[in-house]
């Protein structure tokens, strides 16, 4: 029976000073660190071995991965990046505080653009100063496939070919595989697999630096899940 491990990285500096993040490239801050450290902590005691390990190509998954991975002596397992794991983009509300814009649009409005789950905030345009469009991890993709802003819907939409084509047949091969990436990528991935409706997903909320086990039948159905904490 498979595993499947889910982190969503520690805390950031910006979830810190409460701005909107999204595809912004930030660093934890040193709280999040010792919540990496602590989920590599309880990995180790766990005994899991891991066959593979994914994350976005955003500076505070990667970080928590290795972090994690070091802290239970697995730091050399094999490792792929890829923007399909990334963060929900936040499209023009990103650096933005959200207690401000809440003062400004209303707490309502800005409920909606975190939670609905298919409602798109303000987006950016390519052309807009911190389009990801600008951004050099992103060179080799078509352009039109780079969001201005994406909703839940969108974010499992682009996250789940990489399930299907990547993770998936690592687990159906029996592999154990760690996944370290975000809030809004890891709810798109725990909605698809535990075949959560679209209302219910809303108030699922992922902490951070705390590892979820899933144990995997070999048709990919969830058997057992639970918390490292």
């Amino acid at each position: 029976m498979a595993k499947l491990v889910f982190i969503r990285h520690g805390q950031s500096e910006w979830n810190l000073s409460n701005q909107f993040t999204g595809w912004v490239d930030v660093d934890l801050s040193e709280e999040g660190v010792k919540q990496a450290q602590n989920a590599g902590k309880l990995l180790k005691e766990s005994g899991i071995q891991f066959d593979q390990a994914y994350t976005s190509v955003l500076t505070r998954a990667i970080k928590t991965l290795h972090y994690a991975l070091e802290g239970c002596d697995q730091l050399w397992i094999p490792e792929m990046k890829t923007w399909r794991l990334n963060e929900r983009h936040y499209g023009a509300l990103q650096g933005l505080n959200k207690a401000e814009t809440a003062e400004k649009y209303g707490d309502e409005q800005v409920h909606i653009w975190r939670r609905s789950y298919d409602t798109l905030p303000p987006l950016l345009k390519a052309t807009d100063e911190g389009s990801a469009a600008k951004d050099r991890r992103y060179a080799n993709l078509d352009p039109r496939i780079i969001p201005g802003g994406e909703n839940l819907k969108v974010t499992l939409e682009r996250v789940i070919p990489f399930w299907e084509d990547e993770i998936a047949p690592k687990l159906l091969d029996g592999k154990n595989v760690i996944i370290a990436a975000h809030g809004n990528s890891l709810r798109a991935l725990t909605k698809y697999i535990e075949n959560i409706s679209d209302d219910d997903i809303m108030n699922l909320e992922m902490a951070t630096g705390e590892p979820v086990v899933y144990d995997m039948d070999d048709k990919l159905n969830v058997v057992s899940k639970k918390k490292l904490n």
